[in-house]
């Protein structure tokens, strides 16, 4: 693993900064002198109250629209304010032990970015090499009219990427989220990533990646991560069909690439519907935060996951408006069941906070049905076992035959704390956590 080691403690709580502060969408919109990015200072307690170490920011450089159609990598989007603004956030999160992600497009900018306009207006012969095709005729992100694809072959691209990287870097960001990545050739980020690193020894670079060859990439690309797509997918798909067999499958595969790199965990984020949307019964959240914080990797919450939010996605203009609100002024005010799965998040984030080793671990299956499931995570010598049950009637656990040995009752649904056992009942729609004793 080439990541730094800070990484093994990394617990992200994940912004989308624009929405999250009411910047868009907005009609008007915001101008500097509002400073709207200060807002999320104002939740960085907040973070520290969840347990996070982190905060990972979605766009908050210029664009038009919704941040990923920049228009200048070294500006601070108007729509939230200035440098300044930016400099007190990084140092408000670093005064309180939070690390601060940065998320970057590189693979594609928006109409109104300086090399593309020069290059359409053909006011500099050297812009047009900045992008794939001809004037009139460029390429497009996935079709999006507004999203121009830089050439990535193209060696003033691969000065540009490292020159604005090490710029935010240099202001105090810790690493870097690499939008897109899946649609670069590796070989760019091979030439961009050794260069920032010379400068910046303990960046951490993750990227979006969907779907592939996880492993591949990382091995191809140089970077120290991607989204752990796969399981994201196996979590929710799982829990809503009764189907643990599918879960298994899934982490046999996180497994794999646990021994490669650690993989950047979530149940959600800001291009997906809300966990508490997408599981068709409320119960299972719990199950699928247990699951995020009890397996290897990075594991990140999405802001408003921990408050019980709901939200869907839907393929629409405006369609992500639902899963990226504005959150306005702290504290948030919770029913009760937005304590519940407050409390949840806070006592799984101790938990996990109390294990890094989890960071690493690797799990393998003790008992596995269509709605019942126990395993094992484990690190060298540590270990924890997590039972999942979704069916309507209790599901006994024989500790020792499965293991060999008694436990000790961590936590979970109606679970006597610290109390030694050698077989437990898992109640209806309930969840347990143990840790070997023998």
């Amino acid at each position: 693993m080439s990541a730094p080691d800070w990484v093994s403690h990394a617990i992200w709580w994940h912004i989308y900064p624009l929405g999250f502060v009411g910047a868009f969408p907005a009609d008007p919109a915001p101008g500097p002198d509002e400073h709207r990015l200060s807002r999320v200072v104002d939740w960085l307690d907040h973070a520290i109250a969840l347990g996070a170490s982190g905060i990972a920011l979605g766009p908050i450089f210029a664009s038009r629209t919704h941040g990923y159609d920049t228009t200048d990598h070294y500006r601070i989007d108007p729509r939230l304010g200035e440098d300044a603004d930016f400099d007190t956030l990084v140092a408000q999160a670093h005064q309180r032990g939070l690390r601060v992600l940065l998320d970057g497009v590189f693979n594609h900018v928006g109409t109104e970015f300086d090399w593309y306009r020069r290059a359409v207006e053909g006011s500099d012969p050297d812009a047009r090499a900045w992008f794939r095709g001809r004037p009139g005729h460029f390429h497009t992100f996935e079709g999006h009219r507004e999203l121009i694809t830089l050439n990535h072959g193209n060696p003033a691209v691969v000065d540009y990427t490292v020159d604005v990287m090490n710029h935010w870097l240099s202001r105090g960001a810790d690493g870097w989220r690499l939008d897109a990545a899946y649609a670069v050739p590796e070989s760019f980020w091979a030439r961009v990533l050794p260069r920032v690193r010379e400068s910046h020894p303990d960046v951490w670079f993750v990227a979006e990646v969907i779907h592939g060859d996880y492993v591949g990439f990382v091995d191809g690309s140089g970077v120290d991560s991607v989204t752990q797509y796969e399981l994201w997918k196996a979590i929710w798909s799982s829990l809503n069909d009764g189907n643990f067999h599918e879960l298994d499958w899934a982490l046999q595969r996180h497994n794999d690439f646990l021994s490669r790199f650690a993989p950047q965990t979530f149940v959600g984020n800001h291009d997906v519907t809300r966990i508490a949307s997408r599981l068709e019964r409320s119960e299972h959240v719990a199950h699928a935060l247990v699951l995020l914080f009890t397996t290897g990797g990075v594991p990140t919450v999405y802001a408003g996951d921990e408050l019980g939010y709901l939200g869907v996605k839907e393929d629409r203009a405006g369609g992500d408006d639902a899963v990226r609100p504005d959150f306005g002024t702290p504290p948030a005010q919770l029913d009760a069941a937005g304590r519940e799965i407050w409390n949840l998040h806070q006592y799984l984030i101790g938990l996990r906070r109390r294990h890094p080793w989890l960071h690493q671990a690797k799990t393998s299956a003790l008992h596995v049905d269509n709605r019942g499931y126990a395993y094992e995570s484990r690190c060298g010598d540590d270990a924890l076992i997590v039972a999942l049950n979704i069916d309507d009637e209790p599901m006994p656990l024989p500790v020792a035959t499965l293991i060999g040995g008694g436990a000790q009752l961590v936590g979970g649904t109606g679970a006597p704390p610290e109390e030694k056992v050698t077989e437990v009942v898992v109640p209806p729609q309930g969840w347990l956590v143990l840790r070997p004793t023998s």
